[in-house]
């Protein structure tokens, strides 16, 4: 049975999405959704962090709910409504 969450994603076009999260009784990744490990370069040094998804859960598993409109915020002669700036 998938568990389910409701997520908000984007910056530009934000979009409401329904996502599967990970199985938190697994047993392999302990509810965390996959492994991560640092890695190095030749010299040893440390380089990043890979990430491996556990089979408990599909990362690409989501359903679009809502499409919020883009915010345009700079217009010629229009207040930003966003602005602390005071309006004189």
């Amino acid at each position: 049975m998938p568990r389910l969450r409701i997520q908000l994603t984007g910056w530009d076009r934000r979009t409401l999405i329904l996502t599967d999260t990970p199985d938190p009784g697994c047993p392999r990744c302990d509810g965390d959704g996959g492994f991560a490990y640092d890695y190095g370069d030749h010299e040893g040094e440390y380089a990043g962090t890979d990430w491996d998804p556990c089979t408990c859960w599909d990362e690409t598993r989501r359903w679009t709910l809502l499409r919020f409109p883009r915010m345009r915020r700079h217009h010629r002669g229009v207040r930003d409504p966003w602005s602390s700036e005071p309006p004189f």
